[in-house]
């Protein structure tokens, strides 16, 4: 569908939406580089003569706008907060942001989109998703400290991953459900020290 060139400032621009969000001093900021990288991810998804990979690049979009949505409304939420000195629940809202981060990395118990998306993508694409996609998201969720939530995830992205594996044929469905039993191990690892994620991640 594209050029190489076109491909290239597709990537640069993804870089750029995620190096945005990792040094991000606010929120608005971290939500700002995350739509610049959804929206230079979507066009390297969608393929014309594919009809699979179309569908799979409109879940990718309905689903991340929507944890896009909750997370800018948060944002707000906490903006108010800090301003105006209102008595908003700054542990609700901070649980709602996470809510919204663990949406968009595919952690359980939001990873409903996930496997099925995979099915359509390219192993490229599906690289990327699985490794560069979740820098952002994991980053923003070290800054949060609510680790009972946190801890609901781990237990249930390791279990999820591992037993959801069990039973597929497809080869892109199993590394959709490995992705997400790592994702349990790297959220387990963040909750201890952000070193000990990053060597995790890396390595």
């Amino acid at each position: 569908m594209f050029n190489n060139s076109s491909k290239i400032l597709f990537i640069t621009i993804m870089i750029i939406g995620t190096l945005i969000t990792v040094t991000s001093n606010s929120w608005l900021g971290a939500w700002m580089g995350l739509e610049i990288n959804l929206l230079s991810f979507i066009p390297l998804l969608s393929d014309n003569n594919n009809l699979m990979s179309t569908e799979a690049s409109l879940k990718y979009f309905l689903t991340q706008a929507l944890a896009s949505t909750v997370l800018l409304f948060s944002s707000i939420l906490l903006m108010l907060k800090n301003n105006l000195n209102n008595e908003i629940n700054e542990s609700f809202t901070s649980m709602i942001i996470m809510s919204a981060l663990l949406l968009k990395s595919g952690a359980a118990p939001f990873h409903f989109w996930f496997p099925n998306m995979m099915e359509g993508l390219t192993w490229m694409n599906a690289l990327v998703l699985m490794t560069w996609q979740k820098i952002a998201p994991l980053m923003l969720i070290s800054y949060l400290n609510i680790k009972y939530l946190l801890l609901i995830s781990v237990i249930l992205s390791v279990i999820i991953g591992a037993i959801g594996g069990l039973n597929q044929t497809s080869l892109r469905k199993l590394m959709a459900f490995s992705s997400i039993n790592h994702l349990g191990w790297m959220l387990s690892s963040l909750m201890i020290s952000e070193s000990i994620w990053l060597i995790y991640f890396f390595f």
